[in-house]
Order: structure tokens, then sequence, then C-alpha cells
């Protein structure tokens, strides 16, 4: 058994966990990481899910990882394996952060599907090192983690006072798209995701128009025409990867009136469309 190993001052750590609160100093795994060229979403939720969370888990992780997005998720039971189920029948890399060593993954349940991750080209981290054992404390701690590699979380089932808030929280703190999937208001294992889009997160409501979104097929998307330097600017700043409000009106360096008339007409064209929580895609 192959154990890595490397530090935050080595080239090869995850530059997305360099600038989290509280940045791992070390971490071990085995396996591959996360490839930093390629999109990466953290799928996350309750441990004991219903059938339709289980059909809604399995169909958006596949469906993300036939897109190449790598799957990001803890190895616990439930949404967790689930999610790491679907990437590999996506064929797809996906990776599971650990709370404890990773010479054990655990829980002891899911240690066939921890082989069956390395075996298809995925990894398994940690920040702990071979031996230890993981505790309540560890498995928060760990939390940081899976939204850290991750561009973006997405809760597909969680209870109102499931664990998952906590990786929410951390994914809030550290500038993390947040994704939840509604369902019934008479479902108690939805009540956390509806609390979730009730407070911000952007509701997932189908699980093709959110993969096309996040990412298109290559070659697909047709030709859009800017007819002003505006709107080329903008246009060049959605297809190089920009989501963000913000951040697209910050790179675009328009003043705030021709920012959001731009924005206006290319809406109205139908050239871009609004994602929710200040998103915006082609």
């Amino acid at each position: 058994m192959k154990i890595n190993s490397i530090t935050a001052i080595t080239a090869e750590f995850p530059d997305k966990l360099r600038h989290i609160p509280t940045p791992p100093q070390e971490l071990f795994y085995r396996g591959e990481l996360p490839d930093p060229a390629l999109k990466s979403v953290a799928i996350v939720g309750t441990r004991k899910p219903t059938r339709y969370g289980t059909e809604v888990t399995l169909d958006l992780s596949r469906k993300l990882a036939e897109r190449g997005v790598v799957i990001i998720s803890g190895l616990a039971l439930g949404v967790d394996a689930l999610a790491h189920q679907g990437a590999l029948k996506g064929q797809g890399m996906t990776v599971a952060v650990l709370a404890g060593g990773v010479d054990d993954p655990s829980p002891r349940t899911n240690a066939l599907l921890a082989e069956e991750i390395l075996k298809s080209g995925g990894g398994i981290v940690s920040e702990y090192p071979a031996g230890v054992i993981p505790y309540k404390d560890q498995f928060l701690a760990r939390n940081r983690l899976v939204a850290g590699l991750a561009d973006a979380v997405i809760v597909t089932e969680a209870s109102l006072r499931s664990g998952t808030a906590n990786t929410v929280m951390h994914a809030l703190e550290q500038g993390r798209e947040v994704y939840a999937v509604p369902g019934p208001i008479t479902s108690p294992m939805s009540a956390g995701c509806n609390h979730m889009i009730a407070q911000g997160a952007t509701p997932i409501t189908s699980v093709d128009e959110f993969v096309e979104q996040f990412m298109p097929r290559a070659g697909v998307q047709q030709e859009i025409f800017a007819y002003t330097d505006q709107e080329k600017i903008i246009i060049d700043l959605l297809t190089s990867g920009v989501r963000d409000g913000d951040e697209l009106h910050a790179k675009s360096q328009l003043d705030a009136g021709s920012y959001g008339q731009t924005i206006t007409m290319l809406e109205l064209r139908g050239a871009i469309k609004p994602l929710g929580a200040n998103q915006w895609g082609l």
C-alpha cells in the first residue's frame, strides 16, 4: 500500500486548499489528487437518503462525471457513497476525503467502494497520517476540505438538523457556490435543502439543465454575436468560465451603468441567462 504525503509548500499541493481558512499543512493520499485543470463538485447530504434522494444523487453525479467533472465527497454512508458510485458509473474521477488515516478507510462497509475509487484512477485523501482513527471533531474538520477541494457544493438531500450544514458553512466561508435540490415540503429529509434554498442556496430543479449550465458540452454551444464592444467583453469573460456577477463586473472594467445595461441587453436577447444567486451563463 503506497501512501503519498505532500506539504503546503510543495508544488503538487492542491491550490484550492492553499487559500481556505485554516488550510491543512500536510495531506496524505492514495491514488490521485484532483486534476487542477478539471472542474470539481462536492456532493453531500444525509446518511439515510430516501428513494428520491438516491435517484437524484446517482443521476447528478453520473452525468457530471460523464462531462469530466471531478466528484468530491466523504465516503460516508448515504449520499456520500452514492456520489462516489454515480461518478464511477459515469466513468469519471472521484475523490474521497477522510476524517482518519487513508490506510484504513471508514466506514468499513464502504471499504470495497474505496478500492473501486482507487482502481478507477481516483483518490483517497486525508490531513491525518496512517493509523489515525476518526473521531467526531475530525469529521467536522474534514468537511472544510470536502468543500475546499471543490468549485461548488451540492446538497442533494438533508434534514433540517443534518450535519451537512457544517459543510455548507465551510463552503460559504470559502466563497464556494452552494446548490441544493428542493424536495417535498412534507418530507423531513428535504427540510434541510428547502431551508438552504430559502436562505439563498441556488436550487437545482433539473439535473440535465444544471449539468448543461455547469459543464456545457464541447462544441455544442452556438456562436453568440456581440453587438457592442461591451457585450464582447462580457461574452468573452463568460466563455472563459467566469460566472459570478461581481467578478464579471470587476474583470470587465466597465462602469456600473454600462455593465448593468450590457447585462440587461444580453439577457433580453437570450444571449446570456441568469443561473441564480448573481451567477450568469451563456
